[in-house]
C-alpha cells in the first residue's frame, strides 16, 4: 500500500516536472531569440558603420578646386593665372617698400623739425642728416645754387629766382621718387579684374565646347569646368582689391609727406635769402 502511494506521488511529481519544463523552455526561447536579434542588429550596424568610418578617414579631393584647374587647364588659363600671380607679387612688393620709405621720410621730417634749424648754419644742419636723405638732397641743392650763381645765361636771372628754381626742381625730383610704383598699383587695380574675367570667359567657353563634343550635360560635367573658370574672377578681384586700397592709401600718405618736404624747402630758401641780405649789409 505504501509503495503504491509512493509510486503515485512519484508519478505526480514527474508529470508536474514535465509540465513545468516546457514553460521554462518557452520562456527561455524568446529571451534567447531576443538576444540573438539584438546581437544581429549590432553586427549589422557595425558592418554598415565600417564603410562610413572608412570614408570619413579617407581624405576627399576637391574636383573643382585650384588643383584640378592646374591639372586640367590649358595654356591660356595657366598663363592668365601666372599673370595674376606676378601682378599680385609686384603689388605687395611695392606696398611694402613704399611703406618703409614713407616711414623713413616721416621719421626724417620729425628730426628736421626738431634739430635742423637749431644749428649754427645750413652746412652744420646738413651734416646731421643721413646720406641719401631727401631733406639733405634739397638743402644741398639749395646751398649749391646759392653759392654758384654765375655764368652768362644765369646772370639774367636774379639770385632769389635762381635758388627758387633749383629748390623746386629738387622737390619735384623727390616727389617723382616718392610716387614711383604707384602707376603699377593703379594699373593692377584697374586691369586685374578684367584679366580674371577673361580667364573665366575662356574657361567657360572651353567647358561648354567639351560638353557639346561629349554630348553630356549632367551637373557633374558642368559644375566642375564652370567652377574652375569662376576661380579666375575670384583671383582677379583678390589681386585688384589690395592694389586699389594700397594705391589710395599711398597717395594720401605721400601728400602728407610732400607737404612736409615743401615746407622744409621753403624754410631753407628763406634762410638762404636772409643770409644773403645780412651779407649785403
Amino acid at each position: 500500500m505504501i509503495s503504491r502511494i509512493s509510486g503515485l506521488f512519484a508519478a505526480i511529481a514527474f508529470a508536474t516536472a514535465m509540465a513545468v519544463s516546457p514553460v521554462h523552455a518557452q520562456e527561455a526561447k524568446p529571451a534567447d531569440a531576443a538576444s540573438a536579434v539584438v546581437e544581429g542588429a549590432a553586427a549589422a550596424t557595425d558592418v554598415a558603420a565600417a564603410p562610413v568610418a572608412a570614408a570619413a578617414a579617407k581624405p576627399v579631393d576637391n574636383p573643382y578646386g585650384l588643383k584640378a584647374m592646374l591639372e586640367h587647364g590649358d595654356f591660356v588659363s595657366k598663363g592668365v593665372l601666372a599673370l595674376l600671380v606676378i601682378m599680385s607679387m609686384g603689388s605687395w612688393y611695392i606696398l611694402i617698400t613704399k611703406l618703409w620709405d614713407s616711414h623713413k621720410l616721416s621719421a626724417e621730417a620729425k628730426t628736421v623739425r626738431a634739430n635742423f634749424f637749431k644749428k649754427a648754419s645750413l652746412a652744420e644742419g646738413i651734416k646731421g642728416l643721413s646720406e641719401g636723405s631727401a631733406f639733405r638732397f634739397i638743402a644741398a641743392s639749395a646751398i649749391e645754387a646759392s653759392e654758384h650763381h654765375e655764368g652768362a645765361l644765369t646772370e639774367n636771372i636774379d639770385h632769389s629766382t635762381w635758388v627758387t628754381m633749383n629748390v623746386e626742381r629738387s622737390v619735384s625730383e623727390v616727389n617723382s621718387r616718392v610716387q614711383t610704383g604707384l602707376g603699377f598699383l593703379a594699373t593692377v587695380g584697374s586691369t586685374s579684374p578684367f584679366i580674371g574675367l577673361f580667364g573665366t570667359v575662356w574657361g567657360i567657353l572651353q567647358a561648354l565646347t567639351a560638353i557639346g563634343v561629349a554630348g553630356q550635360a549632367s551637373i557633374d560635367k558642368v559644375a566642375g569646368p564652370v567652377g574652375e573658370a569662376l576661380l579666375m574672377t575670384a583671383f582677379g578681384l583678390a589681386v585688384a582689391v589690395p592694389a586699389v586700397l594700397g594705391y589710395n592709401w599711398m597717395v594720401n600718405r605721400n601728400k602728407e609727406t610732400m607737404s612736409q618736404i615743401r615746407a622744409f624747402a621753403a624754410d631753407v630758401h628763406g634762410v638762404l635769402m636772409g643770409n644773403r641780405q645780412v651779407t649785403k649789409r
